[in-house]
Formats: structure tokens, sequence, C-alpha cells
């Protein structure tokens, strides 16, 4: 029996696990298209490829599976780059179908025809240009399997239309391809170093990221913190690992942290950092991070290691392996005597105490932090939380409590605005029982919001809440920070009416913008079936607190309001933060 390209392609993926494909047709990608249709395969049609790798992405990230999209040539593949070199940062396991034109027009400069895998190259962990339909079942394969094997990320598959089109015998396809080599378990000596810094330590403090989510591994950390005791900090991609309802928890870390989070960072003499790279977001001035502690550095990525900050003792490794050991490790002995930390764990409810997550009150202006906590209290934290970038993202992240692993969907590493919205529709299809929100900036969510067609379509039921400040807002805090209040080309107070946008996709729309009108608009948007833009107008000039200061130490921290008179010094290295308000 003879099977075309497209056929092999399809077939192929269905042996992937693939359930759903994000996708733009066109012209090169015809083939493929039209086995679609006959195969039922489910597709979900965007209106803009950057909407196709975003949902793959938030899809990726809440299923735990690979995320597909699938898109013509030329415009259609370089419309995906932003969100692969996204992907690519924030290792999510993603694979793109670009198409190309046709094997023997490559390089003629044809209609259509981008060099797609050298564009993308810089941002993909491998990519492929399919030239024979022999080896396209087998590179499908090999695609997958780079893609979600050791530290996650997207592997581009370019298909010239020929390729598409040829046709194999079915006993001739070749489903053969080159694995990656396993990674080794941590040595037994260097768990055994691990314990014995763990067991010694009088202030210590976890720090997990990114690589706790990715590699699965939420409960080996749960189990670490219960057996150990100590405090635990979570990077921007690490939300949701550990419990934000705990008692040991402390927020995150970083430029926009939590006030004892950053300070514990500052005066620990322990700190174990677990898949996460020392992102300059969370460390700031380097050389004064953790500058006390001994370092304990666990990731899947060798090059991650130590190249920002050095560690006393490294272990390349995934996170569930490692953790796993350290806990049956520590099961075997004398466990952490609570008394060695107990002076630690006092000034750390002291900082708590002291400086909580705050903002000012209003009773005449809605204020953002107050739209997440209400949030929140409304779905009992148990939504999937999607976000844009900028302001929101950072309220997002500190006032909205989050317990349980993917529910903080994000982008991190690259910031890219227009990410949240799609991604959540990504993230509705992989669970569809949820309720999905994507909190949103007036200006971000005007980069994609396009999607609200496909979402209306498909009967995706995300809600999306808009802090409308009319800016955009972070970069108008660094101009009212950094700049003398010179708003050079922030100002978004020419806008649309977005709940006539919601209504023209055949959307709800709704709008609240006084304090007393909030939770009825946020109770009635959750409740109400199918998509809802909620347009909440939020105080304008209202700014993200804590805030370090790019290139100062992250326990010197601008807090925008008073600082109470300390209990406690700080101790060991850490100084009291800035307290100068900008509002």
């Amino acid at each position: 029996m003879k099977l075309t390209g497209s056929q092999v392609l399809l077939r192929t993926m269905r042996r992937e696990d693939v359930d759903v494909i994000f996708g733009y047709p066109g012209g090169v990608v015809l083939p493929i298209y039209d086995e679609l249709y006959k195969e039922k395969f489910r597709h979900l049609l965007v209106r803009h490829e950057q909407g196709a790798i975003h949902a793959a992405d938030g899809y990726a990230r809440v299923s735990g599976k690979v995320g597909v999209c699938l898109v013509t040539s030329g415009p259609g593949a370089t419309n995906t780059v932003t969100g692969i070199a996204n992907a690519y940062m924030d290792s999510i396991p993603v694979v793109i179908f670009t198409g190309q034109v046709p094997t023997g027009l490559i390089g003629s400069d044809a209609f259509q025809e981008v060099d797609i895998t050298g564009i993308t190259r810089p941002c993909t962990k491998h990519n492929f240009l399919v030239r024979r339909i022999e080896d396209l079942a087998s590179t499908i394969h090999e695609a997958f399997h780079i893609a979600r094997s050791g530290r996650p990320g997207p592997v581009l598959v370019d298909l010239p239309r020929d390729v598409s089109q040829a046709t194999i015998e079915e006993e001739d396809i070749r489903d053969d391809f080159n694995t990656l080599n396993g990674l080794e378990k941590p040595q037994q000596e260097d768990i055994a170093k691990a314990v014995e810094m763990i067991r010694a330590a009088r202030k210590p403090v976890i720090v997990s990221g990114g690589g706790v989510l990715l590699g699965k591994a939420s409960e080996e950390l749960r189990e670490f913190v219960r057996r150990t005791g100590f405090p635990i900090t979570s990077t921007l991609m690490g939300l949701g690992a550990y419990p934000g309802s705990d008692p040991l928890w402390l927020g995150m870390p970083g430029m926009h942290g939590t006030y004892y989070a950053n300070m514990a960072i500052t005066g620990c003499d322990l700190l174990v950092a677990v898949g996460m790279r020392f992102d300059d977001r969370v460390t700031s001035k380097v050389d004064t991070f953790a500058p006390n502690a001994k370092i304990i550095h666990i990731d899947i990525d060798p090059v991650s290691i130590d190249r920002i900050v050095r560690s006393h003792l490294s272990i390349v490794s995934d996170a569930k392996t490692a953790l796993g050991m350290l806990n049956a490790a520590l099961a075997g002995g004398d466990p952490v005597p609570a008394e060695q930390t107990r002076e630690w764990m006092d000034q750390i409810d002291a900082w708590k105490k002291r400086v909580p997550l705050r903002f000012s009150e209003s009773t005449d202006r809605i204020k953002p932090q107050q739209v997440i906590r209400k949030l929140y209290e409304l779905t009992k934290g148990e939504a999937l939380i999607a976000t844009e970038v900028g302001q929101n993202q950072m309220w997002a992240a500190q006032y909205y409590t989050y317990d349980h692993p993917h529910t903080f969907i994000s982008s991190g590493g690259l910031g890219t605005m227009g990410f949240g919205f799609p991604a959540a529709v990504g993230a509705q299809v992989a669970r569809p029982e949820k309720t999905v929100i994507d909190i949103a900036g007036d200006g971000s969510i005007q980069m994609n919001i396009q999607e609200l067609a496909t979402a209306v379509q498909y009967n995706i039921p995300v809600k999306i809440v808009i802090l409308n400040n009319q800016y955009l807002g972070m970069v108008r805090q660094w101009q009212q920070m950094f700049y003398g209040r010179r708003y050079s080309h922030t100002d978004m107070s020419y806008a649309p009416d977005f709940v006539k946008i919601a209504e023209a996709y055949g959307a709800t729309g709704l709008r609240a913008s006084r304090p007393e009108e909030l939770e009825a608009v946020l109770k009635k948007g959750l409740e109400t079936p199918g998509v809802v833009v909620m347009d909440i107008r939020v105080e304008k000039e209202e700014c993200v607190y804590p805030m370090v200061r790019p290139g100062a130490s992250i326990a010197d921290m601008d807090l925008g309001l008073e600082l109470p008179a300390a209990e406690t010094a700080p101790t060991n290295g850490g100084e009291d933060p800035q307290t100068r308000s900008f509002n």
C-alpha cells in the first residue's frame, strides 16, 4: 500500500500521541491540510501563526505533552519565530511543522520561500529540513524525542511540498532514529556530600525553578521540604511546584520578589537551587547574591551549571531523580535538627510580619492588586492563570496563590507580549474541565486579540481579565522611576472599546470602573458560559513593588510604602531596603 508524505506525517504524529494541532493553512501545506480534512484530525484554526505557536506552548505547559503547530512557508513560518524563541527560553517542548517550497526550488528565491531552518537555528533545540520521503517518519519521531528529552525545547521540521506529495510503500517506511544519550544518575558521593551540607546548615533556603515542573518533580520537591523543614522560594517559572499557602513558602524572589524571599537569600548560609538557572531577574547583582552561602545547584543542563553563579556542589540531573535520591538519603539518617534552624526561622517570620506584600487601598479607584486578590478569592485558587507580560504578570505572580503544579502559565525568559491569551486557549484545550483565566494588560491583549475568533469558534471558554490602566504599564513605571516621568509613547488611552470588541467576536464583554463594581463583574464573568472579556479600569499610575533597581543587590528594594520599624535587624549582609515611594 502506498502512502503520501502527508499521510505518513499524520500517521507518525498519531504514534507520538498527538491529539491536537494548532495551525493555519497556506499553499505549500495544502496536501497536508487535504489529509487533515479526510482524517478529521483535531485541528484548531488560529487567526495568526503567532497564536498557533503560543497556543501549542500553553498546551504543552499544562498537559505535560509535546505541543504541535502547523503553518505554511514564508511569512507563515516567520510569524512563528517569536513563539519559538519564547518556548526555547522557557524550555517548553513544542514541534513546529513548517511548509517549504519544493526541494528543486529551494535557494531560488521562490514565492514564499525563506530559510526557516537557518532563521530558527539559534532559538530551537534542533531543526530539520526533510528532503526525502524516506526520511520523513524517522525525522518526525526524532523531533518529538528531542523536544521532550533532557532539557526540553522547541524543534522545527521543515516540509517541502514535493515531500508531502511524494509516495512510499508502507513497508518501506523507516521509524528508527538516533536517540540522545540518556542522562546518568547523580553520583552517590555527590548525594552524600549534599546531605552533609544540608544537615550542617543553620540558615538554609531552597530555590526551585521551572525545571521542577518540567521534570514532573513537584511531589519530590514537597517531600524534600518536609524532610528538611527548610523555607522555599520559587522563580516565576517555578510557581506552583510548591504550595503557595504553606507556611514555609516565601513567595517569588528577585526584581519583583517578596521582601522576605530576597532577605532570606541574602542572609542564608546554604542555598539549594533546583531546576533554575540563576536568571538576572532573580540574581540582579551577582556578587551580592547569597554572598555568605554554600550553593548546591541541581540542573539537567550542564551548560547552566556555574555559568552565572558558582556552586560549591553541582549535580547534573533531572530534578525528579536528584530529589528522589536526596529524599532517600535523608530518610536513612538523622533528620535536620529543628533547633539548629530555629533562630533563622524566627528571623524569616519577623521579615514576613514586618513587610508582607501590600499596597495602598483606594475607595474610588480599582487597584490592580485588588483584582488579582479577588480572583483568587472567587476561584478558591483552583483556576489556571495565564498572563501577558509586564505589570499584569508580576501582580498575578504576587497576589494569586498557586498551590498546584502547572497552574501558572507565563512567558518567563523572553517576556513576550501577546503570549497569554493564545497560551490560555492552549491550556484550556489541555484542561477543558478547568477555569482558565488570562490576566492581561490593555497593551498586550491587543497583540493577539484576533484569537477571540478561535476561542469563540471552538467554544474554548477562556476568561480574559484586562487590567486596563491606559498605559504600557511596566515601561511607564520605568519612565516614572528613571526618566523623570517623561512618558514617551507609552500612553495607550486611544484604545478600542474592549466590551464592543468582545461582542463583535461573539463573546461576552463586561466592564468595571469603580471598586464597588469589581466583585460583581468578576463573579458574573467567571459564571458566564463561553468566552468572556472583562475590562477592569484600574489605577493608571500604580507601580509593582517591591522593585530591585537594575544592578542593585536583591536586598536593596524599593517598597513603595513606608517601611515599619524593624523588630529584628537584617543579618549576614542583608541591608535595610530603600523605602522611597514613586507613587
